[in-house]
């Protein structure tokens, strides 16, 4: 009887501090219901999950205090109800812990701790039932002390799991930034060397055009001297026909003067 009601103490302590986390988390709820909101409502399947886990976890504690206080075929029965309820427990902690790592990171750090918490619970029933079963405290103790262990190692491999995948996903967007940098510098490169061949054209160009001025120049200073001889020419043409219409005109005035005096 002493050992019965230690363990109806046990669960009852249990109990309570499961009501106090659902009525801490139902305090949250009324006092900041915009924030909580956010989250469940981009998990539904998650918190489908989680209200079975609480409805089974609850049926559970009230198994094992019913079960402790029973004896024989009865208690047996019972036991063997409690490892079935577990087993679903236990599944529906998988699913939770599936559907929370496929969500945004910001969201999945919070429904991880809260599965956390769960699991810890499931550690705890777990517990109740090897006590229950046990009729040695020390070797219940024992196991529940390897179960404790086992918990919190697989716990923190959960947690290593959960931050080497968040560092994955980290590693994966620098190295899609850094691609996109590449990819941006590749893209420069190519527009430096396609103006570098433009400005290289219209330097040829531009020599080409330097140089088809220096042949006008050479051109136009050619035909100056030519326009310069030919000034010359007609200037000297315009002397000899002056002087020989001055000749005619004296030749003539000569005729004239020796007819009029014979």
């Amino acid at each position: 009887m002493g050992y019965s009601t230690c363990l109806i103490i046990g669960v009852g302590v249990s109990m309570e501090a499961l009501v106090g986390k659902v009525e801490a988390e139902a305090s949250v709820l009324v006092a900041d219901p915009v924030s909580v909101a956010v989250p469940i409502a981009m998990s539904d399947v998650f918190d489908g999950y989680e209200r079975q886990y609480c409805e089974i976890s609850a049926s559970l504690s009230r198994m094992c205090t019913s079960a402790a206080q029973l004896d024989g075929e009865k208690k047996k029965q019972k036991v063997s109800e409690i490892k079935s309820g577990i087993d679903d427990a236990e599944n529906l902690i998988r699913k939770m812990d599936l559907e929370a790592r496929s969500l945004q990171p910001s969201i999945k750090a919070g429904l991880l701790a809260k599965l956390r918490e769960y699991k810890s619970d499931l550690n705890n029933l777990k517990s109740e039932l090897k006590r229950i079963t046990n009729p040695n405290p020390n070797q219940a103790a024992r196991e529940e002390l390897l179960e404790s262990g086992m918990a919190d190692t697989l716990a923190a491999s959960a947690d290593q799991k959960g931050r080497l995948l968040i560092s994955t996903e980290r590693l994966n967007h620098s190295t899609e930034r850094i691609k996109e940098g590449r990819r941006t510098m590749l893209e420069t490169e190519e527009l430096g060397v396609s103006i570098l061949q433009d400005l290289h054209q219209q330097r040829q160009s531009l020599l080409h055009a330097h140089g088809t001025l220096h042949g006008v120049d050479d051109n136009i200073g050619k035909s100056r001297k030519v326009l310069s001889a030919m000034s010359r020419r007609m200037d000297r043409n315009k002397w000899i026909i002056g002087g020989i219409i001055a000749a005619l005109v004296l030749a003539v005035l000569v005729i004239l003067y020796f007819k009029l005096v014979r």
